[in-house]
């Protein structure tokens, strides 16, 4: 969400700190926090005017109007504060139809005033700049203000004055108080601005000859710029809407969306429910609410939650076990559901998403079992028969109920299976893999002939294939009805290989003759090529490192494909809009502050180019050109005959249910001619609007029909009402809004889009669907039933003839990649090297076969994980605490060996840190710090072949060899090695046995008593010590044990 309200205490703390204006703001930062921990000694220590002064108490949670009922409380001492909040302070309320606890209040001065000095004044954003509304009455019974205030428009980009304010707000205000209101309100203004906030209301604002003070405020703030005004903002917490707690499972869930690149969202309705969710993506998770509730699962439904963006399995497996966790805590006497659903997916890998919910499901089994749980699991998307037959799996292992269903079952009919409204459908056969689409049969080497270029109706026009027609120089443009055909070429902006990969694919699919991207921009390198597929040949496209070199030498260009992240997505934009060979620009980035969205949008509108997006997956054209990942992979690209064009328009808010449509759209019609998703960010600030692409379609002669999929939240729909109203648009509509379960909630849950969320009757799902049916669109009466109505308002043009339906051609296929047949299981290949030491390529980094996850929960230490390196297994923990020790006491040999004694004289000859380490490690030998691995061979050998101590020294010194790890310069029998000391200490006390020891020492005393420095060093102890705890410790045979150290 972008748009989140603050609490009270919060806005006003950003106003008084950070508001520029000449006007005398009276009690700054004098407010007191009260809950029901506070400790009203120490209270009164922080805030000591709580004794001398008036107070006002009143509740800080997000409560409108609250003094109309009755929760002010005005003009108190601090023992009438106390009084007052007796009967209050966590009791439980109801306002409106919500019931909550009221938990956090608010104590402030009581600033005594006349009803004359009151004002109301409130600034809220637009799509086309922000209105300041301004009424000389204020106070709990100013009314309707929408009506009576004054009202101001700061377009975007445009500045705020003095003499504006006064002009056009203040002209009903008192004489003596226009000054300071209108530096007041300028400097309220430039905060509003600066800080971000979308919305300030400050009812009422009093004005006495002391000065402003500002008695009550709500307040809202784009979240989004979170990385814009952290500095200014510093931690803002923001509490939930009044009548719903704030669980610790919603903060963490909270938690990992805010450190992942993927969409995690969690809000509990009702933790006792017994009908459970777990959707992915924005849109999907709005409509399952939706028909859950239609089928009258309003009290039954327990959360409302989505996860998209190709979460991580591990993210998607702490999500699950979230949501597994909270389901199974409470039983329910009719048993539980669990609703795994989702739209088609775009580009999500649903087998691999899967994983993460299929390890939770296991680790929950006997909770889920005990809780009578059933599960219902409806997906599509890459990969998703590999992913449900996984599930399915799972249910018969676990012996767990799990339903399985692909993209042949309606997306929500599993909703009516869950509740009981429709028998379970006998699960179809599914394909073993996504590959079945997509294997080449053909042993061509052409791009192949085109099977359909034009639907089934259409008659072609040279405008629909002429590329869009620049503007004139110094003119505003006009937007161009066809954004797209199949001679479109676009730049890229952003590394994104797969999903260049994918429009390549698709053009290739479409027969179209040269790839659709020309080029791509990485600012990030230098200018080079980058290798894809052409069908089944290796073509190179260029990139440049900067948007300039791009631009000129690709001037047939029309469309940018920005996926640039949040934070330059804005600064590349408007870039990219100073090039007038530009046309359409799709930005894909989620959460842009609106703002700088707003900015976007103007710009564009001078220059006469389509902005689609921020936060979209794209559009597609069938046939012709498609936005990178819009329609999934080649796949669902073939299911939904995306291939080839036909007859039905569509857009969409949400980029999962635009896939969603085309599979809806392709089963009942003779598939899609053109398809837009908009984009998901707050309501009124996509870069193009319904309208804008409705009526794009109508003067399209190709398209016959055309469907919408609407929102709660905004007016745009509107605007189509207005316009089927008026006969703008004559082509038929079918058109449905999701979010009609808002209106059921009796709180205000902030949906997975961000503009989902209603503000007003007017914008809620169920008042646009109402308009919509009597201005004379084709609705629904539910999601349900929308591919219904498709189908009988396509086959009623079919049977007008204004629909002549075409033989089908089996479209050309395309080689799969590599990459993707090796995931899906389809091929393998000998690896270049192989370990068994350690393994990355998963979720987590894997030890001898143990996740790292692990490694750090059993505590094992350094000495643990050296023992799953070095020798592929657990040791005992004394094994582990020996290695351990051994590090510890060799950490630093001192400057006197030989490779310490090199490294340092490389270093002082200037080499760079790596050669005088190198220099210094290739002198390392049996003699100068490496007498380890030789003392180790020679005492075995020894001790192996039944030789006497006495023997094994003779035999050396007669062979003219030195004995390894006998030895040392400085220490002696007299002056022994605490090393040795504390290692030996140790290994007696807790090896089983020390053979190997035991040898050695003899053969100390054989050679300290002809020398006493002749001792068993720390080096050879540790070799010998070594031997008998690989041999004694019961994780290695002999052989094994060999193989260390000969």
């Amino acid at each position: 969400m972008s748009a989140k309200a603050i609490s009270e205490q919060t806005g006003k703390e950003f106003l008084y700190k950070h508001i520029c204006t000449t006007a005398v703001v009276q009690n700054r930062f004098r407010y007191a926090c009260v809950t029901a921990e506070t400790n009203w000694e120490r209270l009164v220590q922080d805030h000591p005017w709580l004794l001398t002064e008036r107070l006002v108490v009143k509740p800080d949670q997000l409560i409108k109007r609250r003094g109309k009922l009755g929760l002010v409380g005005v003009n108190l001492d601090l023992q009438g504060v106390k009084d007052w909040l007796k009967p209050r302070l966590m009791k439980d309320t109801v306002v409106g139809k919500a019931r909550g606890i009221l938990k956090n209040f608010l104590i402030e001065p009581f600033v005594a005033h006349k009803q004359e000095e009151e004002f109301y004044l409130c600034i809220y954003a637009t799509r086309e700049g922000d209105y300041m509304l301004f009424h000389h009455e204020g106070g709990v019974d100013v009314g309707d203000v929408d009506s009576k205030a004054l009202k101001l428009l700061v377009g975007v980009d445009e500045k705020i004055n003095t003499d504006m304010v006064k002009s056009q707000l203040l002209t009903h205000a008192p004489a003596d108080k226009k000054e300071v209101l209108s530096s007041f309100l300028v400097g309220l203004f430039n905060l509003y601005e600066d800080l971000y906030f979308t919305y300030l209301e400050i009812n009422p604002l009093v004005v006495t000859k002391d000065g402003v003070y500002v008695l009550d405020m709500a307040a809202k703030i784009d979240a989004t710029a979170d990385y814009l005004c952290k500095a200014k903002w510093g931690d803002v917490d923001f509490p939930p809407p009044f009548g719903r707690e704030a669980y610790p499972e919603e903060a963490y869930i909270a938690d990992l969306d805010a450190k992942s690149g993927a969409s995690l969202k969690l809000t509990l309705l009702n933790p006792r429910g017994r009908i459970w969710t777990m959707v992915a993506g924005g849109g999907a998770s709005v409509v399952y609410s939706d028909t859950i509730c239609d089928l009258g699962g309003v009290n039954e439904l327990a959360n409302y939650g989505e996860y998209s963006g190709a979460p991580s399995e591990q993210q998607t497996y702490d999500y699950a076990k979230t949501i597994l966790s909270l389901m199974t805590r409470e039983r329910h006497p009719n048993g539980k559901v669990l609703i795994i659903g989702g739209s088609i997916a775009n580009f999500t890998n649903v087998a691999a998403t899967f994983k993460g919910i299929v390890r939770a499901i296991k680790d929950y089994q006997n909770p889920l079992k005990e809780n009578e749980v059933t599960i219902f699991v409806r997906r599509g998307g890459p990969n998703y028969q590999e992913g449900l037959r996984v599930m399915g799996e799972v249910g018969k292992t676990t012996g767990i109920p799990i339903h399985v269903f692909g993209t042949e079952t309606h997306m929500t009919a599993i909703v009516g299976m869950a509740l009981g409204h429709r028998p379970i459908d006998t699960q179809p056969p599914v394909a073993a893999h996504t590959a079945n689409f997509l294997l080449n049969t053909s042993g061509g080497t052409t791009t192949p002939a085109s099977s359909r270029s034009a639907s089934f109706s259409e008659v072609k026009t040279g405008a629909e294939n002429a590329c869009a027609q620049k503007g004139h120089a110094g003119l505003p443009s006009a937007k161009s009805t066809t954004l797209f055909s199949d001679h479109t070429k676009a730049i890229v902006w952003g590394m994104q290989t797969r999903a260049v990969q994918g429009m390549l694919d698709f053009d290739y699919v479409c027969s179209r003759q040269e790839p659709s991207v020309a080029a791509m921009v990485y600012p990030f390198t230098g200018d080079h090529k980058q290798k894809f597929y052409w069908g089944h040949k290796e073509i190179l496209l260029p990139v440049y490192k900067n948007m300039a070199d791009a631009m000129k030498k690709h001037p047939g260009v029309d469309v940018l494909i920005s996926f640039a992240s949040l934070r330059s997505a804005y600064d590349s934009t408007i870039e990219t809009l100073q090039y007038p060979q530009i046309r359409t620009i799709a930005i894909i980035a989620e959460g842009i502050p609106e703002a700088l969205t707003r900015k976007i949008i103007k710009v564009a509108d001078e220059k006469g180019v389509t902005i689609i997006g921020p936060a979209t997956v794209g559009g597609i054209k069938p046939g012709c050109f498609k936005i990178g990942n819009t329609g999934g992979m080649l796949d669902n690209i073939l299911a939904s005959k995306l291939y080839r064009p036909g007859s039905v328009a569509y857009v969409s808010r949400s980029g999962g249910m635009s896939n969603e449509l085309n599979n809806i759209i392709s089963r009942t019609t003779d598939g899609v001619y053109e398809g837009v998703a908009i984009g998901g960010d707050r309501y009124m600030y996509p870069g193009s609007v319904f309208i804008d692409h409705v009526l794009r379609y109508q003067d399209t002669p190709g398209v016959k029909m055309i469907v919408v999929l609407g929102e709660i939240g905004g007016n745009d729909e509107y605007k189509i009402c207005k316009a089927i109203k008026e006969g703008r648009i004559t082509k038929p509509v079918v058109c449905w809004c999701i979010g009609t379960c808002a209106t059921l909630f009796s709180s205000e849950v902030q949906f997975g889009h961000a503009g989902a969320c209603a503000n007003q009757a007017s914008e809620t799902a169920v008042a646009k669907n109402k308009a919509l049916e009597e201005a004379g669109a084709c609705v629904p009466k539910s999601f349900d039933e929308l591919g219904d109505v498709i189908k009988s308002v396509y086959d009623n043009l079919v049977s007008k003839g204004v629909i002549v339906p075409a033989k089908e051609v089996p479209p050309p296929t395309v080689p799969m990649d590599y990459s993707w047949a090796r995931e899906l299981g389809l091929i393998r290949k000998p690896a270049s090297f192989m370990t068994s030491i350690c393994d990355e390529r998963g979720q987590e980094l894997i030890y001898a076969g143990m996740p790292i996850t692990e490694v750090f929960k059993s505590e094992m230490g350094l000495g643990g994980t050296l023992g799953l390196l070095w020798f592929q297994r657990r040791l005992p923990r004394y094994a582990c605490q020996f290695i351990e020790m051994c590090l510890m006491v060799t950490a630093d040999h001192g400057p006197a060996v030989s490779g310490a004694h090199n490294t340092i004289v490389c270093a002082r000859a200037g080499k760079d840190l790596i050669s005088s380490l190198t220099s210094g490690l290739l002198t390392i030998g049996d003699r100068f710090g490496g007498a380890l691995d030789a003392a180790a061979k020679q005492f075995s050998k020894a001790f192996d072949s039944g030789m006497l101590p006495m023997e094994f020294v003779n035999k050396m010194k007669k062979d003219g060899k030195l004995i390894m790890g006998i030895g040392h310069r400085v220490k002696s029998i007299n002056n022994p090695d605490m090393r040795v000391q504390i290692l030996k200490d140790f290994v007696k006390q807790h090896f089983s046995a020390t053979q190997l020891l035991d040898y050695a020492l003899e053969v100390e005393k054989i050679t300290t008593s002809k020398k006493p420095n002749l001792i068993l060093n720390v080096d050879g102890f540790i070799g010998v010590a070594f031997v008998d705890l690989l041999r004694t410790c019961g994780g290695f045979t002999r052989s094994v044990t060999r193989c260390t150290y000969v």
